[in-house]
């Protein structure tokens, strides 16, 4: 990701309506996750540390990060243990230390995806779980994607297929961002047509960025039951197969 962007992250991650949302409905999920009391959790890719409050919130956290400058930042939350490592061949933990590791956005920066995911598995307990966020649809690849230095947009088959190789059971898994779907397709086309930057990390005024939070929080009440039919990203709960 270009240096410049972990400065936003950090300066923003904590009101923008697109982090905000995307946290609600991953607490939402965690808290349906049927976790051990107490447990262990890793976030990978933790970036500025944006998600590590929600995170302790479920047991004792630790997070791997390669940037130093979003390592820095992340260690200021003094919500995690922030140690710097990089998926597949630098994770420097304890063999079946955790409970559960999520990935938020941060699969599509790895050019190995399912080599890194299988690399993860040692590191979780028997039946632990894994959380993971991701851009979807691979014709909405934009400057956006290019700046974040991203592989790939996944579909939803695509995801399922390289978490199960992976060696991991798809308990859940579902496109997300649906309710502004067609607003941000329709924006990300107007700017590639003007030749206007793609920057989504800018701050809306305070009501239009309360109201995007809540219509994109909101679809945590369908998440778990109605499949939606796209999204802008996509959610996936799975577990350690035996």
């Amino acid at each position: 990701m270009e240096t410049q962007l972990y400065f936003q992250m950090a300066q923003l991650e904590k009101q923008h309506w697109w982090f905000v949302a995307r946290r609600t409905i991953v607490n939402h999920l965690l808290k349906r996750i049927p976790l051990s009391t107490p447990n262990q959790i890793l976030e990978v890719g933790c970036g500025t540390g944006g998600n590590l409050a929600l995170l302790a919130q479920y047991g004792q956290v630790y997070a791997l990060e390669l940037n130093e400058i979003a390592r820095q930042f992340a260690s200021q939350s003094h919500c995690a243990q922030v140690v710097a490592g990089a998926l597949p061949d630098n994770i420097p933990f304890e063999p079946e230390q955790f409970d559960l590791v999520v990935l938020l956005d941060v699969l599509e920066h790895l050019e190995a995806d399912s080599l890194s995911l299988q690399a993860l598995l040692p590191f979780l307990k028997n039946q632990g779980w894994l959380l993971i966020t991701v851009p979807a649809l691979p014709y909405l690849w934009s400057q956006h994607d290019e700046n974040h230095h991203h592989y790939r947009r996944y579909l939803k088959t695509q995801l399922q297929e390289t978490v199960t190789n992976a060696g991991y059971r798809v308990i859940m898994l579902n496109y997300f961002n649906f309710w502004l779907f067609p607003v941000i397709v329709a924006t990300r086309y107007w700017k590639r047509f003007r030749h206007q930057s793609d920057d989504d990390l800018v701050l809306p005024p305070p009501w239009l960025n309360k109201l995007l939070a809540k219509l994109f929080a909101s679809e945590r009440y369908f998440i778990n039951w109605l499949p939606f039919p796209t999204g802008v990203s996509l959610i996936l709960v799975a577990q350690k197969s035996n």
